[in-house]
């Protein structure tokens, strides 16, 4: 683990005895069923993963019905059963994504390394050079966790950081994804995440999800004509010596590994106007998830912010299309 200093660095909580309180026990016996997991052979993992994701397809089904509308929202056009087919194969890798989890925290770096493959890096080592920080564009796909701990160990960077409400699984999950990575900032931390950029870090952040009105605007995504999108990109792009990139991986067929991608901004970032970046930042989403469409967090209410508090939310009930088709098993 990298040393942590920044001075609006997050601390990494330590190990306290209040957390062998009875009430946390639930919680250790969940994570320690994870860790033995994270030990077997990737290929019976990812099986195992699948095998999971089925189940979570019949436990959940409001998160069901949330994907559903997401993809009917978003492709308006798909037929009823290319869309149940997707989504199944979401929730089968929602199943591996957890089990992922345990890779990204515990496994030691020579075994990620030896399932990691890379495209783009040149990308980060040019700025670098022009002595710049990375302002690092990722989304939410299913394999974040190991997005995060496979970019760290070609380059330990810094990342924003919102606290879990059981402290122990904030003791867990802080110090894993501190994993290979240098320290990580409080999600507020405007001037620590514009210092980290101004003395050269990579410093990920992540604008595809609805985080409210405050600092939105509503852009296209997809079909959507009024997504809200943060302002965020556009805040932290132009207030600091940076580069604007995007990076995605991708879990890659017959369980060959990973694939980490750096690439360039389409369009540049900043372009000197809040609601365009939203736009281009949108179009980055688009072009990542049309790449993969089955790997992305569409369980997500990506939609629930609306312009204005008279109109319709877009998951106020389902169709009976949608029942319908839930019904017959399409």
């Amino acid at each position: 683990m990298a040393e942590q200093n920044n001075q609006h660095s997050v601390e990494l909580p330590r190990f306290r005895a209040y957390f062998l309180h009875p009430k946390f026990w639930p919680t250790w016996l969940g994570i320690g069923f994870m860790y033995l997991l994270s030990w077997l052979p990737f290929r019976v993992q990812l099986a195992l993963g699948r095998l999971i994701g089925r189940v979570f397809y019949r436990a959940f089904p409001k998160r069901v019905k949330v994907a559903r509308r997401n993809l009917e929202l978003c492709f308006p056009d798909m037929a009823s059963a290319e869309r149940e087919a997707l989504i199944k194969r979401n929730f089968q890798n929602t199943g591996i994504a957890l089990l992922e989890t345990g890779m990204a925290w515990w496994w030691p770096d020579w075994r990620m390394r030896r399932i990691l493959k890379v495209e783009g890096w040149e990308h980060v080592e040019q700025a670098e050079r022009d002595g710049k920080g990375v302002f690092l564009l990722l989304f939410h796909f299913l394999c974040l966790e190991v997005h995060a701990r496979v970019f760290g160990l070609k380059k330990p960077s810094v990342g924003l950081y919102r606290p879990h409400n059981n402290p122990v699984m904030e003791y867990l999950q802080t110090r894993g994804r501190s994993r290979s990575n240098k320290y990580m900032i409080r999600k507020k931390d405007v001037r620590g995440m514009i210092a980290a950029l101004d003395s050269g870090e990579v410093c990920g952040y992540l604008p595809d999800q609805d985080y409210g009105r405050k600092r939105a605007v509503y852009v296209p995504l997809f079909a959507v004509p009024d997504a809200a999108t943060t302002t965020g990109t556009s805040l932290f792009a132009n207030s600091a010596d940076c580069v604007t990139l995007i990076s995605t991986c991708e879990r890659l067929p017959n369980a060959e590994g990973y694939l980490l991608r750096v690439l360039p901004a389409l369009e540049a970032i900043p372009s000197g106007s809040d609601e365009e970046d939203a736009r281009r930042v949108n179009r980055e989403v688009e072009r990542a998830v049309k790449s993969m469409p089955d790997m992305y967090m569409w369980m997500h209410r990506r939609f629930k912010t609306r312009p204005h508090d008279d109109l319709p939310s877009y998951y106020a009930h389902a169709t009976s299309t949608q029942a319908n088709t839930t019904a017959n098993g399409d």
